[in-house]
């Protein structure tokens, strides 16, 4: 059972208490004034004087009063039955009258309660709010700039503030990093292809210089794609900071024309199955997600076997992308393993020829910065299931 709100609850506290001591006081009343009731009057004898007046008897100014009634009163009742009819009206009225305005002014002082709950709880729900935007939109600007007196809650908003502005700065100096690494990485490797390329293309190369040629230009193509592997991977998990609306579908058709030839050269026939999905991020780093599922489908794969590409909208709002393809039969265990970084079927190297295994970790790390997911699932012939999840 889920718990009530924290206004709610607040709320419900404050009457119970206010209920609690408006009970408490009614009773100490109650007591009190059966007490003071109980004590009993002092009756004055009378006496008729002859001139028809009625004066104390002179004997007995003070004294109780007789417990029978008089001869000339009787079948009337004594002052003492009197008292205690009394004594018990007045009680029943206190109870009554008391629980009826007990139960009143405890409604208005829930309702009181209720409207301060809120108002002290109202700048907890600007930081819930605000921390809302920054998730769904990825604006590590946005402040809170809580104004108030100086008290718990402002201190909170305040170091929320801070706090936004050290993620921010963390986020700005990785992207900085990651722009310097490309562009330091990059440029040796291709400094050195274009040295080994200008040397290939000399006259007066011989046969040796040749081979020795290709096979460096295969290494450092290798280093390249591993250097870009891990960009796209240091990229792919950092919080996506701009989104924008992305349809899925027409990236996956864009992608999927691109990757026809490398399909068609492979024997793979690519299918391609979409329907409407949507969702928001960085265009660029989702048709990533595309490129490198299609790409290891048709690089894993049989002969004349088949690729299927699909995009679907879940009856909860999201925007799926499942990939299907045919292939080798993978057991259900090594599944896991095959989005981790430098993991592939039978093979933990990243000199392979058939790419740096970094295909399906990239692949979750954008999936994930945009709030998503991605899962695998074995065919019974052979081959992968991968879908990518999305918010729609």
């Amino acid at each position: 059972m889920p718990r009530l709100p924290i206004r709610v609850r607040l709320t419900l506290l404050y009457g119970a208490l206010f209920m609690a001591c408006g009970v408490i006081l009614l009773g100490v009343t109650y007591l009190l004034l059966d007490a003071g009731l109980t004590d009993r009057f002092d009756g004055v004898a009378l006496q008729i004087t002859k001139e028809g007046g009625i004066a104390p008897v002179p004997e007995a100014s003070t004294h109780n009063l007789p417990s029978e009634p008089a001869a000339g009163l009787a079948g009337s009742p004594d002052l003492r039955e009197l008292q205690d009819r009394y004594r018990a009206a007045t009680l029943q009225s206190l109870l009554r009258q008391g629980a009826l305005a007990l139960g009143v002014l405890t409604v208005v002082a829930t309702l009181f309660g209720y409207l301060m709950a809120g108002r002290v709880l109202r700048p907890l729900n600007r930081i819930s709010q605000t921390a809302r935007r920054i998730t769904s939109r990825g604006d590590l600007s946005e402040r809170l700039a809580f104004t108030g007196p100086r008290d718990e809650v402002t201190e909170l908003a305040d170091t929320f503030d801070s706090m936004m502005g050290r993620l921010e700065k963390s986020f700005q100096d990785q992207q900085r990093f990651i722009a310097d690494a490309s562009h330091e990485l990059r440029t040796p490797l291709a400094i050195n292809r274009t040295l080994v390329e200008v040397a290939l293309r000399r006259k007066t190369a011989t046969e040796d210089t040749k081979r020795l040629g290709t096979s460096l230009l295969a290494v450092n193509e290798r280093n390249e794609r591993l250097i870009n592997g891990l960009l796209a991977l240091a990229k792919g998990e950092t919080e996506v900071a701009n989104r924008t609306p992305v349809d899925l579908t027409e990236l996956a058709r864009h992608t999927a024309e691109l990757h026809q030839p490398q399909a068609a050269e492979a024997g793979i026939g690519l299918r391609l199955d979409t329907r409407p999905a949507t969702t928001s991020g960085n265009a660029v780093m989702l048709e990533r997600i595309i490129h490198n599922l299609l790409e290891n489908a048709i690089r894993y794969n049989e002969p004349n076997g088949w690729v299927r590409l699909t995009t679907r909208t879940t009856p909860h709002g999201a925007a799926t992308l499942t990939v299907e393809n045919t292939g080798p039969v993978v057991a259900c265990q090594d599944i896991e393993a095959l989005f981790q970084p430098f993991r592939r079927l039978g093979a933990d190297r990243t000199d392979s020829e058939r790419g740096s295994g970094l295909g399906l970790a990239i692949v979750r790390a954008i999936a994930r910065s945009h709030d998503g997911d991605v899962t695998a699932a074995p065919r019974e012939r052979g081959g992968l299931m991968v879908t990518a999840t999305l918010p729609g």
